[in-house]
């Protein structure tokens, strides 16, 4: 068995039971509030704190960890953060270097310039007590020791620095006797002596030369963060093998719906009609976000190989904008093409004419928001408006690019690449394409109300919804087969896409569209709103909070120290001044608990309204007994001058604050879902769709036994074993059933619809309705909702049966009705083939009941 990398070392640990550390909050409170943090960040953070804290076998020193991050994750996020954390831990000097030039401005931007849009801490940093400013700095000579101090450099620079004496320049005796964390971003790029396999005879090696400042103190760091590891050269493998603590790499952030699908978009068609049919997918992305009211920009790339080329391209580009015509328009809209056809046809059901198609291509592709970024110093003087894009004054809409764009560009709103040269490269040249399509697939977020997750895929299980088009990045390249199937592999391997995605139709029958059902019956569901807190007027009536329970407590360190041998026997050391004393938070200074408060977004006077909606003032939030007024804190440890000790009675403020706003957003939530019921009509819910499956899923198998059956309105079931088995056994039954119900529907959910918990408002997607309309005279319609359920997937959805419950006893009574109609509303427990029988017997012991 292959030894194990480190991250699946510490991965195993804590799936055995090894607790994970929680996010202190140095990290949580100065990183800017508008990055949530997501799962994987918190991972990368868990297991760094888990090794730097713990004594563990093969642990050297000094520290050298790698970060291998996909592209745009957060890597620098997770480098903020590390910051704050190492500088509680006593670092103050940190040396960031990387490759290029045009990175360091952009990192220089997230982490000194408040203002720019992609800041990373927080307005103020407060750091064991006091303010902390971030300084940028040529060397650690003289720096202050109270200031976060930051070194910005390139890897060939910081290399030259090293080797030639220079006027305030780095030099080796800077980094003696001094403990330094060394950040180096895309990291992939200093690792020379090791690919070539040569070791030490590359002394002078950019390699080297971060070994020899990294060795220079047993305390020192080196954190690398990469995007493309290797994971093939062996020696690579052997070097990292001990150091890669953290590996989410772009299969993973595709997978957990952090990025944007691929689309290979190839056709036969000329160089401007190309062109021109990618501007038609790129502005009627543009159309779909204005529908929808997302404030959203689409930019296309023409990616050539060449400078000369690309402004050729440029030329021509702006002559086939402004000579524009319908013809034109009338060849791409005569493409075959899927993509291609939903774009016209969005465009005829929303009333945009072709004229009207080529007047806002005309005015939103003008010359002046098109971008030449071809070399090296059109880069540099374009830094601003290139890494700038999402902007909503930043007027771009196209670039022309051969190679500056392939690194450190962080955009969110590229949605077309437009490949502009038509020769076939494999090897090193497809690989790059695939790079620079994984810089494109980045997300770019937006809400809607059933989806409150900005940041993930929305409509992987609807792809024929309109905004699903916001979720895919298109590249149009050569109609080569040679060349599609090498950037497909390229794509796969980077893990981009799936190596064996099939698509299935699901169809609603033509026989089931004619029924009066189908025509005019309804489907009952209710709404995802947001909470409602209106009933709260304390801290009782919206948490449970620990604080509550026992005093929050603080140690006040004495600052004295000692040894004692294992065997010595000795007194055990005393705290000073008593076992402790409690102060009610009333008795605190005002202006102190107000410091603490205005140090911690969440206290905002804003943000308090919101779970507390009849609160008048910070003043009655500090005073009141029913907030910070009827709790206290308990001191502990040094207590002497405590009444004087501010610093003290601030952190533990501070403290407070924290517990309570930690044990709040774990007990509370955004949303709810309504007990208010609506009608939906069902030719509205339900529709056809495609469906995409790895084709080794058994859900993606064709199973035609339903196509005769008119009870099951679609024409498959693309289902899983259990669900599979539930319609087996309502076959069994349907003779059974139809001695009572005139007609009898089982509707497949593939999205169709979701209901909302009514506690929490988590969206549930029941995975069939069942109608069952009474025979005799009465119009009754019985609504099931049905989800078959593993029994090793019963417990972690058990809030799934408790809510279908929940929904059986608040209509168990209640009859809606629409148009003569009465319906009545059952939630079923779960069904498991294995217990089918008590299923069978609750489904029908409801209907005896009624």
């Amino acid at each position: 068995m292959l030894e194990q990398f480190l991250h699946e070392q510490l991965e195993i640990a804590f799936n055995y039971g090894v607790p994970k550390p929680e996010i202190p909050g140095s990290i949580t409170q100065n990183l800017n509030p508008i990055f949530e943090l997501r799962p994987y960040q918190e991972n990368a953070f868990a297991s760094f704190l888990h090794y730097f804290n713990t004594d563990l076998p093969g642990k050297e020193k000094p520290l050298h960890l790698l970060f291998n991050m996909a592209t745009g994750s957060g890597k620098t996020l997770i480098m903020a953060g590390l910051i704050l954390y190492l500088y509680e831990k006593g670092y103050r000097n940190f040396l960031f270097f990387v490759n290029s030039t045009n990175i360091i401005e952009k990192t220089k931007d997230n982490f000194l310039n408040p203002s720019a849009a992609k800041y990373l801490f927080s307005e103020n940093i407060d750091l064991d007590g006091k303010r902390v400013p971030i300084t940028q700095v040529d060397n650690f000579d003289g720096v202050n020791e109270n200031d976060i101090n930051i070194c910005f450099t390139t890897i060939q620079q910081l290399h030259i620095d090293m080797t030639t004496q220079k006027e305030n320049a780095l030099t080796y005796e800077n980094f003696a006797g001094q403990k330094i964390v060394l950040l180096a971003d895309e990291a992939h790029h200093i690792n020379v002596s090791t690919k070539s396999q040569q070791g030490m005879e590359l002394f002078e090696s950019w390699e080297n030369t971060v070994e020899r400042i990294f060795k220079s103190n047993q305390a020192n760091l080196l954190l690398e963060f990469t995007a493309t590891h290797d994971y093939e050269t062996p020696m690579m493998v052997e070097k990292y093998r001990n150091k890669i603590i953290n590996r989410y790499d772009l299969i993973n952030f595709r997978n957990d719906k952090f990025s944007k699908e691929i689309e290979l978009v190839h056709a036969d068609l000329d160089m401007p009609l190309r062109i021109l049919q990618a501007l038609i997918l790129n502005q009627y992305k543009q159309e779909v976000s204005r529908k929808y009211k997302i404030q959203l920009k689409p930019v296309i790339l023409f990616k050539e190989k060449t400078i000369q080329r690309s402004q050729e391209n440029k030329d021509k580009f702006h002559k086939l904008i402004d000579q524009l015509t319908e013809n034109q328009i009338d060849s791409v809209h005569r493409s075959d093409l899927p993509t291609v056809q939903r774009a016209f046809r969005f465009f005829d059901e929303n009333g945009i004419s072709t004229e009207q198609l080529i007047q806002r291509l005309k005015s939103e592709f003008r010359e002046d928001y098109c971008l030449s970024v071809n070399s090296k110093e059109q880069r540099e003087a374009y830094q601003i408006p290139i890494n700038t894009l999402e902007d909503k004054d930043n007027p771009i809409r196209a670039i022309f690019a051969v190679q500056q764009l392939n690194e450190g560009w962080d955009v969110l709103n590229l949605f077309d690449i437009v490949r502009c040269y038509e020769t076939r490269d494999s090897g090193k040249t497809t690989v790059s394409e695939a790079q620079l399509i994984g810089r494109g697939a980045r997300y770019f977020p937006f809400v809607l109300p059933n989806h409150p997750d900005k940041f993930r895929r929305k409509f992987d299980e609807n792809l024929d919804h309109e905004l699903r088009v916001l979720e895919e990045l298109h590249y149009h390249s050569i109609h080569d087969s040679r060349y599609i199937s090498e950037i497909r592999t390229a794509l796969i391997e980077q893990g981009m896409m799936d190596e064996r995605l099939v698509t299935r139709e699901l169809k609603l029958k033509d026989k089931f569209k004619k029924t009066h059902f189908y025509k005019y019956g309804v489907i009952y569901l209710n709404d995802q709103v947001p909470k409602d807190y209106q009933h709260v007027q304390s801290f009782d009536d919206l948490a449970n909070l620990s604080v509550k329970q026992k005093n929050y407590e603080y140690t006040i360190h004495t600052g004295s120290a000692g040894e004692t041998t294992a065997m010595e026997e000795g007194t055990t050391p005393k705290q000073q001044n008593g076992d402790g004393r409690d102060i009610p938070v009333v008795d605190i200074e005002q202006h102190i608990l107000r410091s603490a408060i205005a140090r911690n977004p969440f206290f905002t006077f804003a943000s308090l309204k919101q779970y507390f909606p009849h609160l008048a003032s910070i003043r009655e939030f500090i005073t009141s007994e029913n907030y910070l007024g009827g709790l206290a804190i308990t001191f502990k440890g040094d207590l002497l001058h405590l009444e004087a000790n501010r610093p003290a009675k601030l952190a533990a403020s501070e403290g407070l604050l924290s517990q309570i706003e930690t044990e709040i957003r774990q007990q509370i939530t955004e949303y709810e879902g309504t007990k208010h019921f609506r009608p939906k009509q069902v030719h509205d819910i339900f529709k056809d769709k495609l469906l995409k499956f790895d084709a080794r899923n058994p859900r993606a198998t064709i199973d035609k036994q339903f196509e005769d059956q008119d009870w099951f309105p679609f024409n498959r079931l693309y289902g899983t074993s259990e669900e599979k088995a539930f319609v087996d056994l309502l076959i069994r039954k349907i003779k059974d059933l139809a001695i009572d119900y005139d007609e009898i529907y089982l509707l497949r959910n593939e999205g169709h619809f979701a209901i909302y918990n009514f506690s929490d408002g988590q969206a549930f997607y029941p995975d069939f309705a069942l109608f069952l309309q009474e025979k005799k005279g009465k119009v009754v319609c019985y609504q099931f909702f049905v989800e078959p359920k593993g029994k090793f997937l019963q417990a972690h959805d058990q809030w799934k049966e408790d809510f279908m419950r929940d929904i059986t006893t608040k209509f168990k009574d209640k009859r809606l009705t629409f148009e003569n109609t009465k319906y009545r509303l059952i939630g079923l427990p779960f069904y498991n083939e294995e217990n089918e029988n008590p299923f069978w017997d609750a489904l029908s012991a409801t209907l005896t009941t009624i």
